[in-house]
């Protein structure tokens, strides 16, 4: 959906954790909001869950006609932190920005990403977290959609090992 008229796109700064919350509450008031939202992994207690996260987490878009609208409510609205922009102004966001954000959306709803991690073979890499936490080694490479292959330095010999792609960073 792209905005009408006049209306071009926005972005508000929310309250942290109240990115729906401030969606709502501009919604009531008449504006066209926009929070893009993806599926994150979320560990806690040993449990792995996928959970709907926003995209820019205390940010989303507002669609707004300047000379039309009392933009200025929005930031008393609940949940807003401000508008972004320069002085007293808001800046807009350029329409293909959304858009491109917005073709990326899955029938869910939700923004699809990339999940291949940015190393090629042999670079070296760190266990970030979980049981092999610290531990340095060589990327091999993606050996399913969300595990990677890495050959980790573990008593003195490279073991080959199958980590989590959000538990490496580059070393």
């Amino acid at each position: 959906m792209s905005t009408s008229g006049g209306s071009r796109w926005f972005v508000a700064q929310t309250h942290p954790h109240c990115e729906i919350k401030a969606s709502v509450h501009l919604e009531r008031q008449g504006f066209v909001s926009y929070l893009p939202r993806f599926l994150k992994r979320r560990r806690h207690a040993r449990r792995v869950e996928q959970i709907a996260a926003p995209l820019f987490p205390r940010y989303l878009f507002v669609s707004i006609d300047l000379t039309a609208q009392r933009w200025r409510s929005i930031e008393s609205t609940i949940g807003v932190s401000r508008l972004i922009g320069h002085g007293d102004f808001p800046t807009p966001v350029p329409q293909p920005v959304v858009d491109a954000i917005r073709s990326r959306e899955g029938a869910d709803g939700l923004v699809q990403l990339l999940r291949q991690p940015q190393f090629a073979p042999g670079d070296k890499i760190r266990v970030i977290e979980g049981a092999l936490y610290g531990c340095c080694g060589l990327y091999e490479g993606m050996s399913s959609r969300d595990r990677v292959a890495v050959l980790l330095d573990l008593l003195g010999r490279k073991v080959r090992s199958l980590v989590d792609v959000d538990l490496i960073e580059a070393a």
